[in-house]
Order: structure tokens, then C-alpha cells, then sequence
């Protein structure tokens, strides 16, 4: 029988890992909560659901992988809002459940390494909310629950390019401040790699070799481009919604030596350098 994979909040990071998956034979079954996003869906070969909204029991009792991408807010995980007893009652079934966290959860180290031994000590509310999710998805018993804390995701139509060319492209800069990435594409590769290995009750960090200010991609950026480099703002004074200083609350480097030390990993983009290039050369 085929492996089937349901995917909740079925979106960027879960559409690439479904291009991998096809070939291989794999069912995807995504769900998404509009009718025109279930049908952009159904041309990239995955059997849309509208949720909530749709009994997925039946769906349940079939599906071998789970993944849920879906965040949560104040009121806890969508998911397991809808469904927590159902997959719970069927959770030494599934042979991999993966949930897709953030590295937001380790809040603000001034910079400094972490790794996914470091205390979660979230500053922002939606860092809170993961931690809440996060534990939430592993209380279920028996549940072969694998958590991945991505760090800032790019790729293609998620690149700094359009911005730099239309000069909209901002250099904020807040003396001190890193953030780690990670391309789209090597999400995806982890993802499959532990669907093939899989190891319940593990944490993985998803992200590049090479933490950097965010200044200093949108200046390589301009370069590749051959553009004029877009002026520094300094963050205390730079216009800015309460959404995007948001992002500024917290610095961290954070490492990914799990994803390679036991899955076998090795990045297709290990920096924003190679990353860019490749989004260039795609264009």
C-alpha cells in the first residue's frame, strides 16, 4: 500500500516536500481553509480537504504520516482544537507525525549560539503560543511526534529580489542583531529524511550554516543585481509596523548539527550566499 501523508495548513514548506513525495508514489492529502486554495492544490497532485469544516475521520484511519504546519494562536493549536481526541485515539498508527515549530521558541540571546538543549524562553506571543503548541502535540501518548524549529524561511517567490528592484528593499540596522534562515528546499530534505529515519520524541533545528544581520542579505541581494545598495535605517528611529520591529525583539545564532550529525544532512543552500545565487540563476 502506498504511504499517504496528511498535511494540516497545507502551504509553502509542505508544497515542497510534496514534490518529493509524489514521484515516489507517496498519496498527499492536504487541507486548506478556502475553496481557492483547495483548488490550486489539486493541479501539484494533492487531494484537498476544507478544515475545519470536513470530517476527517474516515481520512484518519488511512493516512501513515502526519504534518502540520498550521501555527496556533491564543487559543491554542487549530489542529488538535478540531481533532485532538480522534488522533489521539489512533496515534500508535501513524508511523511519523512531524509538526513544523520555529526557532522563535529559544526567544532573544543577544546573539549567542542555541541549540535544541537550550531552555525555550519565548519573549514574543507568538513564540509563547509555539511553546504551548509544541507541548501540547507532545502530551499525546504513543504519538511518534518529530518537532522541527525552522528559522526564517526563503526561496522561490519568498526572496528579497523584487523589493531590491522595485526600491522598496529597507537596510534596517540594529547593531547586534542576527538572524538564522533557511531555504525552502532544504526544508524539504530534511522533512524526507526523517520520514526515512524516523525518531520519535526528537527536535530538530532547521536552518543555514551562516547566521547574519538582515541588512547584510538585502546589500547582497542589491549586488547580485548589480542595484544600488538601499540605504542603512537605524532600527530606534526607522518607521516600522509593530509587526516588523516585532522580528527585531530577538538575536540568536542557531545551530543545526542534528540534522546532520543524525539524519545525514548536508544543505543544498548552507548560506544565504548560495541560496540567492540559486533564486537568481531559477529566474
Amino acid at each position: 500500500m502506498a504511504p499517504m501523508l496528511l498535511s494540516f495548513g497545507h502551504g509553502y514548506s509542505a508544497r515542497a516536500l510534496t514534490r518529493r513525495l509524489l514521484p515516489q508514489g507517496w498519496l498527499v492529502h492536504g487541507t486548506t481553509r478556502t475553496q481557492d486554495k483547495a483548488d490550486a492544490l489539486r493541479p501539484e497532485g494533492v487531494t484537498p480537504h476544507i478544515f475545519p469544516g470536513t470530517d476527517l475521520a474516515p481520512l484518519l484511519d488511512r493516512v501513515t504520516h502526519l504534518l502540520i504546519s498550521a501555527g496556533p494562536d491564543e487559543s491554542g493549536d487549530p489542529t488538535l482544537r478540531e481533532l485532538r481526541d480522534q488522533i489521539a485515539r489512533r496515534a500508535d498508527r501513524f508511523a511519523w507525525v512531524g509538526y513544523l515549530s520555529t526557532t522563535g521558541v529559544y526567544g532573544n540571546h543577544d546573539g549567542d549560539w542555541v541549540d535544541e538543549t537550550t531552555p525555550l524562553t519565548p519573549s514574543t506571543r507568538r513564540g509563547k503560543w509555539r511553546v504551548a503548541a509544541e507541548a501540547e502535540w507532545q502530551a499525546i501518548p504513543h504519538l511518534p511526534l518529530h518537532v522541527f524549529r525552522l528559522a526564517g524561511i526563503y526561496g522561490p517567490g519568498r526572496g528579497p529580489f523584487a523589493k531590491v528592484r522595485a526600491g522598496t528593499a529597507r537596510r534596517i540596522v540594529k547593531p547586534g542583531q542576527v538572524f538564522s534562515r533557511i531555504h525552502v528546499e532544504d526544508i524539504a530534505q530534511v522533512l524526507e529524511a526523517s520520514i526515512a529515519r524516523p525518531n520519535p520524541g526528537a527536535v530538530y533545528n532547521l536552518c543555514d550554516d551562516d547566521p547574519a544581520p538582515p541588512q547584510q542579505i538585502i546589500a547582497h541581494a542589491a549586488d547580485l543585481l548589480g542595484q544600488p545598495l538601499p540605504p542603512e535605517e537605524d532600527f530606534e528611529t526607522a518607521e516600522m509596523t509593530p509587526m516588523a520591529r516585532s522580528f527585531y525583539a530577538e538575536s540568536k545564532r542557531v545551530r543545526n548539527d542534528r540534522i546532520k550529525s543524525e539524519l545525514g544532512v548536508r544543505l543544498l543552500y548552507p548560506t544565504y550566499r548560495e541560496g540567492l545565487q540559486a533564486l537568481l540563476d531559477a529566474e
